[in-house]
């Protein structure tokens, strides 16, 4: 079972909301739990979890990934995240069920290769996720989602408009093929941000879960 850095609720009580993060290609779960010390504001009754991938990551040592990468191909993006969907997949139900919490109360979110994930794990799960929210990546197979497609949760897609790791137009092409399907989705492209989360971005995503979760999305 994979695991990682966790946070509990700021407001010290139980949990009644579950935000899993997952990261990038050569990062690990230390990456992106400092987005939960800056929602805890908007979220103060969430629990933070951002687990380790499972595989270590031959292009950085101290690194993990969630599938190999050897170049940009869409081919070996559906080839990865359907290899690596049982491993967060298992994650999480074992965490929501520890928590005793309904699939209602969960937020995914990835960057990069883990938005890779969360979009194909959260929009195939029977009980969808509250929300999605998806920084700098892509949507994997995209022209077999609708066939695929067990849920609609409300998506939010933050990319920078200066990505020299994936461009911005990933951003357009996952958005379009989401709306195709028939999701909610909501964008924005950050300027003059690289392959990273701006101020802006990061606000965006934590009141994005917050409305998710409060039902204000729809």
């Amino acid at each position: 079972m994979i695991d990682g850095p966790r946070l509990a609720p700021a407001s010290g009580g139980a949990a009644k909301q579950l935000i899993i993060f997952a990261h990038g290609f050569g990062a690990d779960g230390n990456d992106l739990i400092s987005l939960g010390r800056e929602w805890q504001a908007f979220l103060p009754d969430a629990a933070f979890v951002s687990p380790h991938a499972p595989e270590p990551c031959a292009g950085a040592p101290m690194g993990r990934q969630w599938f190999p990468i050897t170049k940009l191909d869409p081919n070996e993006y559906w080839d990865g995240v359907r290899h690596a969907a049982p491993a967060l997949e298992e994650f999480i139900d074992h965490e929501l069920a520890g928590l005793g919490l309904e699939a209602s109360a969960l937020g995914l979110v990835g960057f990069s290769q883990g938005t890779m994930m969360s979009l194909h794990v959260g929009l195939r799960r029977a009980a969808p996720p509250a929300a999605i929210v998806g920084y700098s990546g892509i949507l994997a197979g995209p022209e077999k989602l609708e066939a695929e497609l067990a849920g609609k949760p409300p998506v939010l897609l933050v990319h920078g408009d200066g990505d020299e790791v994936i461009p911005v137009q990933a951003l357009f092409q996952t958005a379009q093929a989401l709306g195709n399907s028939g999701l909610s989705v909501r964008w924005h492209a950050s300027p003059g941000i690289g392959h990273g989360i701006d101020p802006t971005g990061l606000l965006m995503g934590g009141t994005f879960l917050r409305d998710a979760f409060a039902g204000r999305l729809g």
